[in-house]
């Protein structure tokens, strides 16, 4: 399932920054967080659960929690001691077991009192055996406030969100589509998607109008989301959407729409090589709800002949919306990246010896900062160079951390000839004549991991009009099977193929290509930190992607065989009515502003982890 929601409200708060400020507000025991409030805060702990863990971390650092007067933070299901004198956040998916472990807290006397906060909404029966709990433990007075939070979700950017992290198995592609589910299965994993939904709609304060494709599971989920919405909004008094009322702005362009889309309308995209910088992290490395881990091997790389090969160190680095270079270049081709990354070092070196030139003049090379701060004003010039020292020592980390995740990146690049499968994979998506023949790169033990050979070849057998003849078949079966490949994930696509509609006309991607711009000048200079020797500088063209299209196509309300007969839902009119006409003719978006579009999916994979699931299908 890929959902995508247009919100079009262009004047309003990301959805990070919405989601951010709840957080907040929560762990100020649900009361508004004031920015600039004087005082010590209140100190206290946090308990959460997995699922609690995964929505905080993308939002807030350990020191903006010890800022809040977090002083511990702890997960629910590890052995904590007691801190009796101490108020305790608890934010947790109102699981059974999680209940049970809140009970036990509440039976030890813990802690001095407790904020149960419930990531998505607690049942009356588990709330009455939380009751019973606390009256057993006589502790009805320190349970201090119950809260339903409604942040089942995790933002990772400020038009980015996952459904889920923790049981993503649950709602995963294969879980979808595997043939033996049940309708009891199947209807679990619909709710789990429709609750976190549900939440992502409280959180962003609007009603949205539905649209998404019939027969699909997308199909499934808006019916559900359809009905959730109503019943809320139809309950005046406890309706989530107060701001929203019934009769205001029914067609406002501020109303969001929601586009449901099947993962099955454009299986060949998750699949495809990727040239921008954010895109060949999340491919190629360990990147997972913004943290990148790396292995450095540490120590001389050419140690003696036999000698015992140096441990790895693991490091991480977290990629977030506070780091400007990651936030103006993820979206760039990657040597444009590692020509940024070589300029800033220069930059940084410049500003580097001026302040050692700075301290050398005034003899102060081994002086720590706060000594040279305090020297008379005939220093102010000193004095300022110091002080954007730690500016400047900032810089140096991103830089680093940059440096090192883009020289683990063009090792995977050079390694495997990912510019070639790149190129390659946009010349079949867009339909362009090919330069090789697709048997030569299977064959070719120099290009790529039998992983990439497979990508590839999906690709192309997705994508093309006219599939292959059974001989031809076998041949390609052949070079991947004698190039070390599973064919498990073509058997799935096969089946898939031969399973729906769209065998007949393929997910168009538009006829575009990329361009190659011959060899980068400055980073090939010996003085840079990267050797893109060999690397070819392919410039991006504006693909159109099957979901950009139909997310065009709704928003624009164009008429298009796509998406014409995709269903309407607006959960703010009285009866429900099951048309494809929708009521609004006017274009979403905000006059001159454009639109304002939000990406979500309910799992995010990288290729590595949807061959996987392919693979899984695939199986006899």
């Amino acid at each position: 399932m890929a959902a995508a929601a247009a919100a079009t409200a262009a004047a309003a708060a990301s959805i990070r920054e919405r989601q951010t400020v709840a957080l907040k507000r929560m762990l100020n025991f649900n009361v508004p967080h004031i920015k600039n409030s004087t005082g010590e805060p209140v100190w206290k702990v946090l308990i959460y659960d997995r699922f609690g863990q995964d929505i905080i971390s993308p939002l807030l650092s350990v020191k903006e929690l010890r800022d809040m007067g977090i002083t511990l933070h702890l997960l629910l299901h590890s052995d904590r001691d007691p801190i009796p004198d101490v108020p305790a956040v608890y934010f947790v998916m109102p699981t059974e077991e999680n209940i049970d472990r809140m009970c036990q807290d509440l039976r030890n006397q813990l802690y001095e009192s407790y904020y149960l906060n419930f990531i998505s909404a607690i049942s009356r029966s588990k709330l009455e055996d939380i009751a019973n709990a606390a009256l057993a433990a006589s502790a009805v007075t320190q349970v201090a406030k119950v809260f339903d939070q409604y942040l089942n979700f995790i933002t990772l950017e400020d038009d980015m969100f996952v459904l889920c992290n923790q049981n993503k198995e649950l709602v995963s592609y294969r879980a979808i589509n595997r043939p033996d589910i049940t309708d009891t299965e199947m209807e679990t994993v619909m709710d789990t998607i429709v609750d976190s939904l549900f939440c992502f709609f409280v959180t962003l304060g609007a009603v949205p109008i539905i649209r998404c494709s019939r027969g699909t599971a997308a199909e499934m989920v808006a019916v559900k989301l359809d009905k959730k919405l109503r019943e809320n909004l139809r309950d005046a008094r406890n309706s989530l959407f107060t701001g929203d009322t019934l009769g205001a702005g029914q067609f406002s362009f501020q109303r969001p729409l929601l586009v449901l889309v099947d993962r099955n309308i454009d299986l060949a995209t998750p699949l495809h090589h990727t040239w921008t910088y954010q895109a060949l992290v999340h491919d190629v490395l360990d990147f997972h709800l913004n943290r990148v881990n790396l292995e450095e091997s540490s120590g001389v790389e050419n140690s003696p002949a036999g000698a015992r090969p140096k441990r790895k160190n693991k490091k991480s680095y977290d990629l977030t919306p506070v780091d400007k270079f990651w936030q103006k270049h993820k979206g760039s081709p990657f040597p444009e990246v590692a020509e940024s990354v070589q300029q800033e070092l220069e930059s940084y070196r410049a500003q580097e010896d001026e302040v050692k030139r700075l301290k050398s003049i005034m003899g102060l090379e081994g002086e720590d900062e706060g000594a040279i701060s305090m020297l008379s004003d005939n220093t102010a010039k000193l004095t300022s160079a110091v002080s954007s020292l730690p500016e400047l020592l900032e810089k140096k980390r991103l830089i680093d951390l940059h440096t090192n995740v883009a020289t683990a990146v063009l090792e995977h690049i050079k390694a495997r000839k990912l510019d070639v499968y790149f190129e390659y994979e946009e010349k079949i998506m867009s339909k362009t004549t090919l330069d090789k023949s697709l048997l030569d790169i299977i064959s070719d033990p120099d290009a790529g991991t039998p992983e990439d050979k497979m990508r590839l070849f999906l690709i192309y057998y997705i994508s093309t009009q006219q599939a292959p003849s059974e001989a031809d078949l076998e041949q390609y079966k052949k070079a991947l099977t004698d190039a070390g490949c599973n064919l498990n994930p073509l058997q799935y696509i096969k089946q898939w193929k031969a399973f729906t509609k769209m065998a007949s006309a393929p997910a168009s991607y538009g006829s575009t290509t990329t361009k190659p711009m011959g060899l980068l000048s400055r980073v090939m200079n010996t003085g840079s930190q990267f050797v893109m020797e060999g690397v070819k500088n392919l410039v991006l063209k504006q693909q159109n992607l099957p979901v950009t299209r139909i997310l065009d196509n709704l928003m624009e309300m164009k008429s298009n065989p796509e998406t014409d007969d995709y269903r309407y839902f607006d959960p703010k009119m009285l009866r429900g009515n099951d048309s494809s006409v929708p009521r609004n003719k006017n274009p979403f978006q905000e006059g001159k502003q454009g639109k304002h579009i939000l990406y979500g999916c309910s799992e995010l994979f990288n290729a590595t982890q949807f061959i996987k699931q392919l693979s899984q299908l695939g199986q006899k």
